[in-house]
């Protein structure tokens, strides 16, 4: 399938953005902040509990604020307004991690949760301005299309930081030249190809206009609340997806704890990383083929059914060797599994409440890596093998699986 101008550029978002998924929360921030936090006094378990609070925080204030602001941009023009608001925020707190200065670390993490905000924040209204570029047959592969080069951004904006790094002579990951030198890399970036999106993508289906869009959008909330088993489909494969996507999540936050337990070394494991980012680009979009000649519903099974070989294999977690195998087959569909539930998702929603319910699909993958770090270091610790702690995680899939198989199948198009 061709892509529009309006397709390509609602793609390059998710390019835009994985700069910072990578470089900042992934790769260099979490390293960054112990090292300063540390050089100011503050012991390594109090560093790493800071930083666990401001993940949450920023976790908790999107979910909180997502369906709120979902209902809003409902309205005529509020979705590019309050997208561009929300990317703009996470651009300008990403150069002022560069500037700040590191002694002030507990600032640092100020301005890391407004970042976390914009950046989450851009993701809600990214997502719903799926429904305006697509309509139901294109919306699998374009989804699809959105994170697979979403992961291409993200390994290409690692190799040019790791390039600025050693060209510059600027010494271990840790040091705060390398470090400054990523945020304002990965705020330069987001800019860049955030432009597009900006100039050539425009909201197409929204609500009559009201002269007070803020309490009507409260009032809308709530009401959706109230009325949920009016979209009882909707409703439960929101069930269904909580609980598969928990455990992709946790899968992927986990996996770096779990192999270092079976001695895989911090510079493997970054390599590790970026080899799951690239194989997972041309998977996202084999999955988007894959819905297309069969259906939407085909391709989550498949993925599901991936994940649940990847927990059983764990089981045989021993050597580098079989760390690499499970990763390169999380590659295979992590992206896959991410794109379709997106597409399936865009598909029941009335396409004029569009972020309105993606508000609620955007609180559900916010909150959604909870069981599974809790359902993973419970087995560990009764086994005392992170491995079968691992493979716990199947009873997610298991679940999301039997949820998923009892919904009905879309009528809409070839799904």
């Amino acid at each position: 399938m061709k892509l529009t101008k309006e397709q390509w550029s609602w793609v390059f978002y998710d390019w835009a953005n994985s700069g910072y998924g990578i470089i900042v929360t992934t790769a260099v921030l979490p390293i960054y902040f112990k090292g300063v936090a540390q050089a100011n006094g503050v012991t390594a378990a109090n560093a790493t509990a800071f930083w666990g609070y401001a993940n949450s925080l920023g976790t908790l204030l999107v979910a909180i604020l997502a369906p709120f602001l979902g209902a809003l941009a409902d309205y005529p023009g509020f979705k590019k307004r309050l997208l561009t608001g929300f990317t703009t925020l996470g651009m300008v707190m990403t150069l002022g991690l560069a500037i700040l200065p590191p002694r002030q670390w507990q600032w640092l993490l100020v301005i890391y949760v407004l970042s976390v905000l914009g950046y989450s924040g851009g993701n809600l209204f990214y997502d719903s301005f799926l429904t305006d570029v697509s309509d139901d047959r294109q919306m699998d592969q374009i989804s699809s299309v959105g994170y697979g080069f979403g992961y291409l951004g993200g390994v290409l904006a690692f190799i040019l930081f790791m390039i600025l790094q050693f060209t510059h002579g600027f010494g271990q990951l840790s040091s705060t030249a390398v470090a400054r030198w990523g945020f304002v890399l990965a705020a330069i970036w987001w800019v860049i190809f955030f432009v597009p999106l900006l100039k050539n993508v425009h909201q197409r289906h929204a609500l009559s206009a009201t002269p007070a869009p803020l309490r009507q959008s409260w009032t809308r909330v709530w009401q959706t609340v109230r009325h949920l088993r009016q979209h009882r489909g909707l409703a439960w494969f929101l069930v269904a997806y909580f609980c598969y996507i928990d455990g992709v999540d946790t899968i992927f936050t986990m996996a770096t704890s779990i192999g270092l337990d079976i001695g895989i070394t911090s510079t493997t494991l970054i390599m590790v990383l970026l080899a799951v980012q690239l194989v997972a680009f041309p998977c996202s979009i084999f999955y988007g083929w894959l819905a297309q000649k069969t259906s939407t519903r085909t391709g989550i099974l498949l993925a599901i059914v991936v994940y649940l070989i990847i927990c059983v294999d764990a089981l045989h977690l021993h050597t580098v060797n079989d760390f690499w195998l499970l990763a390169i087959l999380v590659g295979t569909s992590q992206g896959g599994i991410q794109a379709l539930s997106r597409s399936y998702f865009g598909r029941l929603v009335p396409k004029e409440q569009s972020s309105e319910f993606f508000g609620f699909y955007n609180i559900l993958g916010k909150f959604s890596a909870v069981l599974g770090p809790i359902l993973v270091g419970v087995v560990t610790q009764l086994t005392g093998q992170s491995r079968i702690g691992a493979a716990s995680l199947s009873l997610l899939f298991l679940a999301g699986l039997a949820i998923f198989l009892a919904l009905p199948k879309l009528t809409a198009d070839n799904s």
